[in-house]
């Protein structure tokens, strides 16, 4: 696919077969773009026996601000997309990062429920921002045969901003108190932000944007198909993401670091799998398969977590296998976003997809916490499971009609 219309390109092809010329420094901005756009829910969840300790905030509660933050991002993600797509992604990827420092900052300050859900709110603009900025930014700059790859590494930010929650900064917390950790982060947002302002390519006039922002903000076809693959993906792991910590303290006896350290697990094994799974899903033929596997296998991590109540250790391994799998169908899923985008409209598919998985977030915890309000921890992670189920469901019936509908020999 060619270079998104109206974005100048900023990477070239050192020699052929080559890597293009500063794609490193792009991709790491990139992947430090996604680490910020959803730290501020990284860090609620990892420091989540700190919060409900201090703010005297039950789990029910801490389960409504990540559906604060998701479901503000899920409303703001289609007219995200277009904004992309007319703007261009330097503008959006400065406003991203400057955002998520306010929100960050005011989380900092909030001292108690009030405060701290209206920060996470603010913070779900630059959750909608995220994947259509950064899409675009690929498109624009790196040439087809580095997109898997590229985009795999920085949709591996998300779970390296995890693992920055869960591991620097929550023993960071331990030592400063977490609203140091949190005015720490929203600082190292600020500093992301001015160089994303210098190391991007200047965006085009905002008239000469791409015709894709008058398109339909519904989603259709294989856009369609992989929102609802997201949106029960997104319920599972943002489960998974916002108890996990408070699972491990509160039933498996661990103290608020050593908690803290499965959300750096998911997050190592988040970024691993996000960067090998990528590279298979720029294979046509192969691609629109991944989905359905990497569910099944998420699948098989939830059923882990249930059985870690009898069998601790389990937890461990659930927490890699969930970072391995189940995170990892989102950069699949972005992958075959932008292979298979129309002109002009790549950032809103990606927005649209992301709509998705960002509406999975807001409504899985708070279903989930329910159930950790009254102990039953096992039936949340079975709950979990089920999400994954129908998950791997829907992505294995698109992926059998695609294989139907598409001619032989032609690409998917």
């Amino acid at each position: 696919m060619a270079a998104e219309p109206g974005v100048r390109t900023a990477a070239a092809t050192d020699a052929e077969g080559g890597p293009p010329r500063g794609t490193a420094g792009l991709t790491a901005l990139l992947t430090c773009a996604m680490a910020f756009s959803m730290m501020q829910l990284f860090l609620l969840g990892a420091l989540g026996p700190r919060l409900v300790g201090e703010l005297g905030i039950s789990p029910t509660v801490l389960g409504l601000t990540t559906t604060v933050g998701f479901g503000t991002a899920a409303v703001l993600s289609p007219v995200g997309g277009r904004v992309v797509d007319r703007v261009g992604p330097r503008r959006c990827l400065v406003a991203l990062l400057l955002t998520s420092a306010v929100a960050l900052t005011l989380i900092g300050a909030a001292p108690g429920a009030g405060l701290l859900l209206g920060a996470v709110a603010l913070g779900g603009l630059p959750q909608a921002l995220a994947n259509p900025a950064t899409n675009k930014a690929i498109l624009a700059a790196v040439p087809g045969p580095q997109r898997g790859p590229v985009t795999g590494m920085k949709q591996s930010g998300v779970q390296l901003g995890a693992f920055a929650a869960g591991l620097p900064l929550a023993a960071l917390a331990g030592g400063i108190g977490w609203r140091g950790a949190v005015w720490t982060a929203a600082g190292t947002a600020v500093v992301a932000a001015v160089w994303a302002a210098r190391r991007l390519p200047a965006d085009p006039p905002p008239a000469a944007a791409g015709p894709g922002g008058r398109r339909s903000l519904l989603p259709r076809g294989h856009i369609a198909w992989l929102t609802v693959f997201s949106l029960f993906l997104g319920c599972g792991i943002a489960s998974v993401n916002t108890y996990l910590a408070l699972f491990g303290a509160q039933r498996l006896g661990l103290g608020p670091t050593a908690a803290g350290a499965l959300v750096a697990v998911l997050g190592v094994a988040g970024v691993a799998g996000r960067v090998w799974w990528s590279k298979l899903a720029g294979r046509p033929g192969l691609g629109e398969w991944l989905p359905g596997w990497l569910a099944a296998g998420a699948v098989a991590a939830a059923l882990m977590l249930a059985g870690a109540g009898a069998f601790h250790p389990l937890a461990w391994a659930a927490a890699a296998a969930v970072g391995v799998f189940a995170v990892s169908g989102n950069a699949v899923s972005m992958v075959l976003v932008m292979r298979r985008a129309a002109a002009g409209r790549a950032g809103l598919d990606s927005a649209l997809v992301s709509a998705g998985f960002f509406a999975g977030f807001a409504v899985g915890p708070p279903l989930f916490g329910l159930l950790a309000d009254a102990g039953r921890y096992g039936p949340g992670w079975l709950l979990v499971a089920a999400e994954f189920t129908a998950a791997c469901a829907i992505s294995t019936l698109w992926a059998a009609r695609d294989r139907r509908a598409t001619p032989a020999g032609a690409p998917a």
